[in-house]
């Protein structure tokens, strides 16, 4: 006679496996009978004018009419603003060996990038310089540098 596969362990798994079923069955059966009903009216909930979560529906007297047309959806757009042409400004760091370097303007003291490629006439640092703003990838970027 061959002897029975199960093990007692196995037995024991299978015993805690189905008292954990039948535990969630009379659980989900006495939620069922507790629960106080009514369905998807007493689920539902309303915000007020004040933006409170209330349970009675808001009064359509007091409803205010809005424009769609005025609504703002994303960045507002920019005006164009003009920017002088042509600015004075002083460099203030200038690698020729990677040829990019920094010029800070005089008026505003802001830095913009410059590269090799946007010079008319070569400089170095603490030269005064005019040049022109062009958007570049990263921001604003001077060209058409010429030496004062």
């Amino acid at each position: 006679m061959a002897s029975s596969q199960e093990t007692y362990n196995k037995r024991d798994q299978e015993k805690k496996r189905l008292k954990k079923r039948l535990d969630k069955q009379q659980k989900l059966a006495e939620r069922k009978a507790n629960s106080p009903g009514g369905g998807l009216e007493n689920m539902i909930a309303y915000v007020d004018e004040n933006g409170n979560i209330t349970d009675t529906p808001p009064n359509p007297a007091n409803r205010t009419k809005i424009d769609a047309g005025s609504i703002e959806i994303g960045v507002p757009k920019r005006e164009n603003v003009e920017v002088p042409s042509i600015r004075k400004g002083r460099v203030e760091f200038f690698n020729h060996q990677k040829g990019f370097g920094f010029i800070k303007e005089v008026d505003s003291q802001e830095k913009f990038f410059v590269h090799v490629n946007g010079l008319i006439d070569e400089i170095k640092e603490n030269d005064m310089v005019t040049f022109e703003l062009e958007r570049g990838f990263k921001g604003m970027s001077a060209v058409g540098v010429k030496k004062v």
